[in-house]
């Protein structure tokens, strides 16, 4: 091995690892496979990194309140929340994303927005950001993303060249580091910002059809956002700057509230449609698929002790009712596995028996023992069993999709017409912002390249920018005072 050829990577185990980049897959969109290992390793291990603190998510606020639905979407979905006039208990937690428990409110950052709702059918956990995208389409690659937005390892330093090295490493993050580096990237409150499930989900109505779905939570207070100095002053005056608002403003009955739609997609349009719907650094054009209401959320209870309600909450998309399931996105089927071992670890095995994340419905559990346990049932303790022990109901099946039988793979979205990663990042640029939009986000990015990012990765930061819009390299590359990488894409 010379200098400039890297060493190969391997698992713990010193094994050579097949990809860096892709999951193990039955074909190009099909299901993850529990027999690939070194994902699994990954996630596993990345999910128990720290202790006790969430690895990411770490410092958050949380409410409770109610989903109230208002409008008929029973032909969409049989999912007992979301019949008309339902009114269900919930908990909400927003959240930084990289920063640590005491780290200030107002860096930039995407912001967490995970739901629980306390359903007639059990708990239904909608974990998503302030944001529709994200910056990966493969879980391969999430432990990857947040080390890079973390700490060195030798000094113990955020740095913006190595969170450049990742992004301009991984083209398919431009869409979402576009949305970072933009207005959203520093939300003047958690009440003034919009929420996203962002995954794609599948509903299933009680006659079986089936409809791809997102969710999309529209504040209801309006868009507010924080210049870049304004939330530096911020941050040294009141790191809880957020924090502080969500309670106060609570507490003396100004109830936030948010606007709920969705998105719907016939099952069928997923297989041609000209990008791939499932991939997670992508969203549906509203004219494609229009926002149809649903009803509304609110937040009007303070939690009474932080650490038990909040710190202690655990969300999981994993939690799915009946009328509700997962979709082919490669991202949420890595989250199904690793949200749930997350809290196994954090919390412990029993973390589903604290009150703040108990169902408001019986349990009837065949799982066991283990640490902290303090609600068990009796004999039998196995099934299946000839003594009155609980019986799965197959009616409870989650909605599914069909799978073609295919090669297994480690392979990106590549069957369809856009499955390009610059394509939406520019259509944000050129017609979403408007001219001071624009402006606020060159000043943005220029300020965090001028920040320590060095050779080579600012060539292909600013290349990365280029390929966006040429304009916009253009104008990062005079910012910062650098000559323009090369020819950008007009």
């Amino acid at each position: 091995m010379t200098e400039s050829t890297p060493p190969v990577t391997t698992t713990d185990d010193g094994i050579p690892a097949p990809s860096d980049h892709h999951s193990q897959t039955l074909g190009p969109n099909g299901p993850i496979l529990l027999q690939d290992h070194y994902l699994i390793q990954k996630m596993a291990h990345f999910n128990r990194e720290r202790v006790p603190e969430r690895v990411v998510h770490a410092k958050g606020s949380g409410a409770f309140g109610y989903l109230e639905i208002t409008e008929d979407i029973s032909d969409f979905t049989k999912a007992d929340l979301f019949q008309p006039g339902r009114k269900t208990e919930m908990l909400a937690r927003f959240s930084t994303v990289a920063g640590e428990l005491g780290s200030p409110d107002t860096w930039r950052d995407p912001r967490g927005f995970a739901l629980k709702f306390y359903t007639r059918e059990g708990n239904y956990d909608l974990v998503g950001n302030n944001t529709p995208v994200f910056f990966i389409r493969d879980p391969q690659n999430f432990s990857d993303f947040i080390h890079s937005q973390k700490r060195r390892a030798d000094n113990l330093l955020r740095d913006h060249n190595m969170q450049w090295d990742f992004w301009s490493s991984k083209p398919e993050s431009a869409h979402m580091v576009t949305w970072l580096m933009g207005d959203r990237g520093i939300p003047s409150s958690f009440r003034k910002m919009d929420g996203f499930g962002s995954h794609t989900y599948l509903w299933e109505n009680a006659a079986g059809v089936r409809h791809w779905v997102k969710y999309h939570f529209k504040t209801d207070q309006g868009i507010g956002f924080l210049p870049q100095a304004d939330a530096d002053r911020i941050a040294g005056e009141d790191a809880e700057y957020h924090r502080r608002d969500l309670y106060d403003h609570i507490k003396t009955g100004n109830a936030p509230s948010w606007t709920v739609s969705v998105q719907l997609m016939p099952i069928a349009d997923a297989a041609d449609y000209r990008f791939n719907p499932f991939d997670l650094t992508k969203v549906w054009p509203h004219a494609d698929y229009p926002l149809i209401k649903v009803g509304r959320m609110v937040l009007d209870r303070n939690p009474e002790n932080g650490f038990a309600q909040v710190e202690q909450a655990a969300f999981a998309p994993a939690n799915l009712v009946p009328g509700i399931g997962p979709s082919p996105d490669k991202m949420l089927q890595g989250r199904l596995f690793s949200y749930p071992d997350t809290q196994r670890y954090r919390i412990g095995p029993n973390y589903l028996q604290l009150p703040v994340n108990a169902p408001k419905v019986p349990v009837h559990s065949y799982n066991r023992d283990a640490s902290m346990a303090y609600i068990n049932g009796g004999d039998p303790t196995y099934a299946p069993n000839s003594y009155g022990g609980p019986v799965a109901d197959p009616s409870a099946e989650l909605p599914a999709w069909q799978v073609e039988a295919g090669e297994i793979v480690r392979n990106a979205y590549t069957l369809h017409s856009q499955d390009d990663d610059f394509g939406q990042a520019r259509t944000l640029y050129r017609r979403v912002l408007d001219d001071a939009a624009r402006a606020r986000l060159v000043a943005n990015i220029s300020g965090h390249l001028s920040n320590g990012v060095a050779e080579p990765v600012l060539s292909r930061a600013l290349q990365y920018w280029s390929n966006v819009d040429g304009n916009l390299g253009a104008r990062i590359a005079t910012f910062i005072g650098v000559p323009q990488a090369s020819t950008p894409v007009a």
